[in-house]
């Protein structure tokens, strides 16, 4: 019997052999472009930027990225990561969090879903818990671009091979929160609660961003 991730695969193949046979060429959209991310994001105000040296850009294959991080009083701070990709056609595709951060030292110790309300929209996004000796982080992310927001891996790479054909797009973004778990910030749950909460501030900003 086929797993749920070997249908996907599946029809991943399909998808990408009937959108490289249609497609065409790529559409340009316009965006803003993340340095000019609001510095203010709901109670949030970004603490300083955290340029990626050359070389990691390089593997990463970013057209337009942010680094930053963010503080609120009373709760701990938060990075926030956005990777931009104007196409996807050419090998440079985004890099699943579930390969880069075990590549930096960390492990995952918990995966799952939660799901975010924001204005009354259920928007779900993977949670992950990740340690690197006696550090913990609670770690958020995304898939968002071209009117979608997919948690699923796999369903993002068919949904770009969907579009591929059908809107003539392969642009994307990996959108992903990070807060550390610290005793004076309320533990595992003031974490949560801090990614949560940026997430839910920032979500309503992206559409600009990440068209």
């Amino acid at each position: 019997m086929l797993t749920r991730a070997g249908v996907l695969a599946a029809l991943i193949v399909v998808a990408g052999v009937y959108g490289n046979h249609v497609a065409g060429s790529e559409r340009a959209v316009s965006r803003q472009p993340l340095a000019s991310l609001p510095i203010e994001i709901g109670a949030w105000h970004a603490a300083g930027d955290m340029p990626i040296d050359d070389e990691s850009l390089g593997v990463l294959g970013v057209d337009d990225y942010v680094n930053r991080v963010y503080d609120k009083a009373g709760t701990a701070p938060v990075s926030l990561y956005i990777g931009y990709y104007a196409s996807q056609r050419q090998g440079d595709t985004i890099h699943s969090p579930q390969n880069c951060l075990p590549g930096a030292g960390w492990q995952a110790t918990e995966s799952g879903r939660t799901t975010l309300n924001v204005g009354g929209r259920p928007l779900d996004v993977n949670r992950y818990m990740v340690q690197k000796g006696l550090n913990r982080q609670v770690v958020l992310y995304w898939y968002q671009g071209r009117g979608r927001v997919i948690a699923n891996e796999y369903a993002n790479k068919l949904w770009l091979m969907v579009d591929a054909a059908k809107l003539h797009r392969t642009n994307g973004s990996l959108v992903r929160v990070v807060a550390p778990v610290a005793v004076v910030s309320g533990g595992v749950a003031g974490a949560d609660a801090a990614a949560t909460d940026f997430a839910r501030s920032l979500y309503p900003a992206l559409s600009t961003y990440l068209p």
